[in-house]
């Protein structure tokens, strides 16, 4: 889709995410010609609600009929320009994919042989691709070790903005497991990236605010050398006077903090 839009590969690293993008749906049928052409009449959200209930699905599941229809979709901003689309006994492909997650399948992934893992953060941002590598770096090193798989590590992704997770062709599956019908948005579920640590000064880290956080909210300090979690009791200024909430994007506050977290990534907990 990011090749036919934009003329920008995803094989390159230019990948512009268009199958996040907004699209309109619309049902369709073959003419006599045989075009794929728009029908009157269509309610996208019933058809919806009835799809949510009964997805197709591989092995013995029924079919959904509506998986045999044919459709046609409608980029938000190329009025106008329908496309069709269609979906056979292993799903629809360019649509809105789930995030791929193997960290479960570390220990068996090196046992095959595998001695290289890439995170993908082209897109992302450092909080992502710190919690990312800090998370499979611990499931590399258990696995290296013998110990059995933490699934905390998974409560840990949990927390990344995220359109639900999927093993991929990892792990044999429903195919409606491998794609968000529902939205194209990120959602975190378990907390949010609200500062960086600039500096620390004399018990108190210079961090510069990414997202709303105020007293008495559970934060998480992350760094290499192990994670903290604390309740914030106190907070400074820039002048050094006390502050109960830093609003967002942009301020600087300090917070209590010792010097061995200089350079610390901070979550809030929900």
């Amino acid at each position: 889709l990011s090749g036919y839009f934009n003329r920008r590969d995803p094989n390159q690293g230019t990948c512009t995410n268009a199958c996040r993008w907004n699209y309109k749906m619309h049902d369709a049928e073959e003419n006599d010609s045989g075009d794929v052409v728009k029908l009157q009449g269509f309610d996208f959200n019933k058809e919806l609600e009835e799809a949510n209930n009964n997805f197709s699905a591989c092995g013995g599941t029924e079919r959904h009929p509506e998986a045999d229809k044919i459709y046609l979709i409608e980029e938000a901003s190329r009025e106008g320009e329908l496309m069709p689309i269609m979906e056979d006994e292993h799903g629809t492909y360019i649509m809105n994919s789930k995030d791929l997650r193997a960290i479960e399948y570390v220990d068996k992934l090196a046992k095959i042989g595998v001695n290289s893992l890439k995170v993908e953060g082209r897109t992302k941002s450092l909080y992502y691709v710190a919690r990312t590598a800090q998370s499979y770096r611990r499931a590399i090193d258990d696995a290296v070790a013998g110990k059995p798989f933490n699934p905390e590590l998974l409560l840990e992704l949990e927390g990344l903005s995220n359109r639900g997770y999927t093993a991929g062709f990892l792990q044999r599956h429903a195919s409606q497991d491998t794609q968000n019908y529902i939205t194209g948005n990120s959602e975190a579920k378990r907390s949010q990236f609200v500062g960086q640590v600039l500096s620390v000064e004399e018990g108190w880290g210079v961090v510069e605010v990414k997202n709303h956080f105020e007293l008495q909210d559970r934060l998480e300090i992350i760094h290499p050398q192990g994670n903290l979690q604390i309740t914030l009791e106190k907070m400074l200024n820039t002048k050094g006077e006390a502050v109960q909430v830093a609003a967002g994007s942009g301020l600087k506050v300090k917070i209590p903090l010792e010097a061995s977290y200089d350079g610390a990534l901070i979550a809030r907990l929900f």
